[in-house]
């Protein structure tokens, strides 16, 4: 008996990165992505119903606003905070 994988068949998938995002304030990020999509997303309820401390200090303001875009995402001190591209591209977190 011979047993071969084949390669799974994907359809419909497609990689949706950020490219690029700009804090509005009051915890709030405008974001586009490369489907040209744009979306104003509200971080501080996110943050506010943390429980977890290493969460929860994202409430500063000029913490929160040091995310950088890292490969197509968005990434606070070295994935320290960082949310699946799926949430952002629906607005909600």
């Amino acid at each position: 008996m011979k047993i071969v994988e084949e390669p799974s068949e994907v359809y419909g998938t497609e990689v949706i990165e950020i490219v690029s995002a700009e804090y509005i304030g009051d915890r709030a990020i405008r974001v586009k992505f490369d489907n040209g999509v744009e979306k104003c997303i509200d971080f501080k309820p996110f943050l506010l119903n943390s429980l977890h401390p290493s969460i929860r200090k994202y409430l500063d303001e000029t913490l929160f606003k040091e995310f950088q875009i890292i490969d197509g995402n968005l990434n606070w001190n070295d994935y320290d905070l960082i949310f699946p591209i799926e949430d952002l591209l629906e607005g909600q977190i």
